[in-house]
């Protein structure tokens, strides 16, 4: 006897500036095609429009009305809820966290467990070699290079904070324009193209940082790679502090001494200028790059650092950098997401989401 067919509810992101979606067009039509029920909350702010979902049959539903669906439905989203106290009665799939002890993930868990639900975090699905089934990873540290590069050229030639950045209708547009502001910086104030130490490089993240990078021009000598073997000596370390941008792509998994410190940064011959925290891990105590405590937005993306000595400098801790480009991050992430999905019907029993529901339940237990 064949599982009951699954239905999954794709709600509305509430998060400001969020454009990206769990599930695509593309994704949802092959899931319609596998015998699956998809439901599509409209969206104010998706990429997507919602006759894009209409137009491959799936019924779309008013926004944010996920709260009174069955309660057997699945609701796959992609960042935190809204702020509420309502129990979660629902199976939910989404990025929730709250399993790093970052700041009120007593408050996320216990929902779920007040009204009886359950959550897949994404974060968390790992494929049978442990490494994660969906990332955003690549994009996120593209754009987290972009907008860095922007603020390294803008902190040149303006004495104020970078304005707010926007998204972008594709990664062409993104690189022109970052393109466009490290040409016109260095030909007005004379600097050099500026050396930037990717940490973190051989992973998804990295590797983004690195593609838009070469992307925009900068020659390899200046784009400085470093990955475990590099870092295996314990920081804070000298050498970001000599680079013009440091770009933080490692996935925190324990305590690690710190990358920089406030004492490092306090030194006359310092080059560092911009930070791009793509990791943004600002509430984790185990932040290895404590410099800073606020997390920033596509409406103000950086925040300063207050150093004595040295350049202006400033730090981006944006959390959801893929959604500069939405569309081709949606696309990625929602294809790698797919096979998974497809086992949702035996959800008891496929070890990728079994796993993730027995991590819930262990972290449930820490309340």
């Amino acid at each position: 006897m064949s599982p009951a067919p699954v239905t999954l509810h794709l709600r509305a992101e509430s998060k400001p500036m969020e454009h990206r979606s769990a599930l695509t067009p593309t994704t949802a039509k092959q899931l319609l095609d596998a015998g699956f029920n998809v439901i599509v909350e409209r969206s104010s702010q998706r990429v997507f429009d919602d006759a894009e979902f209409e137009a491959i049959g799936a019924p779309l539903v008013d926004e944010f009305c996920w709260p009174s669906a069955p309660k057997d439905h699945l609701i796959i989203g992609l960042k935190e809820l809204p702020e509420e106290s309502f129990p979660l009665v629902h199976e939910h799939i989404q990025f929730a966290h709250c399993y790093k002890d970052q700041g009120g993930w007593k408050d996320v868990l216990s929902r779920y467990h007040n009204g009886n639900g359950v959550l897949y975090d994404i974060e968390f699905l790992t494929d049978d070699n442990g490494r994660r089934v969906a990332a955003f990873g690549f994009h996120a540290g593209f754009a987290g290079a972009a907008v860095g590069l922007l603020n390294w050229a803008w902190q040149l030639e303006h004495d104020e904070p970078l304005p707010a950045v926007d998204w972008y209708p594709n990664e062409a547009a993104l690189v022109a324009d970052v393109k466009k502001s490290v040409e016109s910086a260095v030909s007005q104030t004379g600097a050099k193209l500026p050396s930037v130490l990717v940490i973190g490089a051989l992973g998804r993240c990295g590797s983004g940082a690195i593609d838009l990078l070469r992307k925009v021009g900068l020659p390899e000598e200046n784009i400085i790679k470093w990955d475990m073997a590099e870092t295996a000596k314990g920081g804070p370390f000298e050498e970001i502090v000599q680079s013009d941008v440091f770009i933080n792509c490692i996935y925190l998994s324990k305590q690690i001494p710190p990358f920089v410190t406030m004492e490092t940064l306090n030194t006359k011959d310092r080059k560092l200028s911009v930070i791009v925290d793509v990791s943004a891990d600002t509430t984790n105590p185990f932040n290895p790059v404590p410099v800073y405590t606020v997390a920033t937005t596509f409406k103000e993306p950086t925040v300063p650092v207050e150093v004595p000595n040295g350049p202006k400098l400033s730090v981006i801790s944006i959390d959801h950098l893929p959604s500069m480009l939405p569309r081709e991050a949606s696309e990625a992430f929602s294809a790698a997401l797919l096979p998974s999905i497809m086992s949702l019907p035996d959800r008891e029993n496929a070890r990728v989401w079994k796993e993730a529901k027995d991590l819930y339940k262990t972290h449930v237990a820490r309340l």
